[in-house]
């Protein structure tokens, strides 16, 4: 979502670039900093001090508890097994938390916020007792094997599970006056209040159990022998049953480059609009990983391929796991570079772009300034809100993000919870941050420290 077009003075940058930044420093640049390498050279490179991306950054699985672990995968697995098989409703160390997905769309309530910062989702765990009461009423047997393992919290003796329940349309449970609903993950994605660390926790935790609930749909067979495979390990693996075969298969991640091409003779980078976007949205280059190539070569095929530009040096900047892309795919890892042009002149791929085109650094932050993208954020999380209290009729509320107020602006990005708007955000304000240089001396540097 875009804002009316702000009135430019005679020398706005320094108020304007503020203002921005204050914004942005949750998100990229919270810091940045001069590196001096050591005294056999004077090469001065650049680090970019940076919070996790959306999806990153999980709460609950940055450590994988030993096997001896009363909270690690099996040993939970084994506990799960038996208060499954109880019927009393009292209250089991560890606390098992369940998270429902209907057709990839995790189970989500709003937070019933009234305060001056909005309203917000949260995801809607349901304790194990309360989750089978809810399967039972629409004649499901909760099963171990249906569970998949996400992660624990020592601290509060919890472990999370999700749970697909896909074949259920009409399973949208309410706990008390509480309502909740399944919602798209690309809405929670852009509702997602990028200041709030919690948020941002429940956002990857989603992300996280998506990809493996989708991963388990599309492995149900052996790609060896085309036998059935069954959950291991509290669902991390599955392996077939053939005793012949017995393959082992693991959560599939597709690795995807993307790029911001830069022309740093003229201070300008290389940005593409495809068919399948909005009207004035620009992002970076972008595309799958070839078998038996680098990530290097992958940054320069793909840019050559899709606008006939070579790219000399590529520089890593960070990456970002996106588990909302298609099922088939259900985890790609975009893994975001610098790349730096050798020639100028594009020749578009029609069958890739829909247009390519070299944009100053000048336009590139006018378009920062005026997008709405905390208005957005907002405007999605009261619209789950509403989705929670029944009165959604269908609307693609990600599609908000996209309606401007006033004057239409030339072009746009995408959100800050995507990696490609970190990648043009850094280029765009590295003169305007703590004295940062306009271009680094070498382009060697990795620009993220993640």
């Amino acid at each position: 979502m875009l804002s009316q077009l702000l009135c430019f003075s005679a020398s706005p940058a320094l108020s304007v670039s503020k203002n921005y930044l204050l914004l942005l420093k949750p998100l990229s640049l919270a810091r940045a900093t001069v590196c001096h390498l050591s005294t056999t050279t004077t090469t001065t490179t650049m680090s970019v001090n940076l919070q996790s991306h959306a999806f990153a950054g999980n709460p609950i699985r940055s450590k994988t508890p030993k096997p001896s672990d009363p909270f690690s995968p099996n040993s939970a697995l084994e506990t799960l097994k038996t208060q499954l098989l109880e019927t009393t409703h009292q209250i089991n160390s560890p606390n098992f938390k369940v998270l429902p997905f209907r057709k990839g769309r995790p189970l989500a309530s709003n937070s019933s916020a009234s305060d001056a910062l909005g309203p917000n989702w949260r995801l809607g765990w349901i304790g194990l007792v309360d989750c089978k009461l809810f399967l039972a009423k629409c004649g499901i047997d909760l099963s171990y094997d249906s569970l998949v393992y996400l992660g624990s919290e020592s601290a509060a003796e919890a472990v999370y599970w999700a749970v697909n329940v896909a074949e259920e349309a009409n399973l949208v449970p309410e706990i008390g006056a509480e309502k909740f609903c399944f919602v798209e993950l690309r809405t929670l994605m852009v509702a997602t209040d990028w200041d709030d660390q919690h948020a941002m926790g429940e956002l990857a935790i989603a992300g996280h159990a998506r990809a493996l609930l989708e991963w388990h749909v599309t492995s149900r067979y052996c790609g060896n022998c085309g036998g059935k495979t069954v959950p291991m390990e509290a669902g991390r693996r599955k392996q077939c049953v053939n005793d012949l075969c017995k393959k082992r298969v693991y959560p599939r991640i597709d690795p995807v480059v993307i790029m911001l091409v830069i022309d740093k003779e003229n201070d300008r980078v290389l940005l593409s609009h495809q068919s399948r976007f909005v009207p004035r949205l620009w992002s970076c280059l972008a595309g799958f990983i070839e078998p038996g190539e680098s990530l290097e070569e992958a940054v320069r095929r793909e840019t050559w391929e899709e606008t006939s530009i070579e790219v000399g040096e590529v520089v890593y900047h960070s990456s970002q796991p996106w588990p909302v892309g298609p099922s088939s795919m259900p985890c790609q890892l975009m893994v975001g570079f610098f790349a730096y042009a050798k020639s100028l002149e594009i020749n578009v791929d029609k069958d890739e772009l829909e247009d390519a085109k070299w944009h100053s650094r000048e336009d590139v932050k006018k378009a920062l300034m005026v997008a709405e993208y905390k208005k957005a954020q907002q405007t999605a999380a009261a619209k789950v809100t509403q989705m929670c209290k029944g009165v959604e009729k269908g609307q693609s509320l990600s599609a908000d993000f996209n309606v401007e107020s006033g004057e239409l602006a030339p072009m746009f990005f995408p959100g800050p919870f995507a990696i490609a708007h970190h990648l043009i955000s850094s280029w765009a304000f590295q003169d305007s941050v703590n004295g940062f240089q306009s271009q680094p001396k070498h382009a060697g540097a990795s620009m993220s420290n993640l």
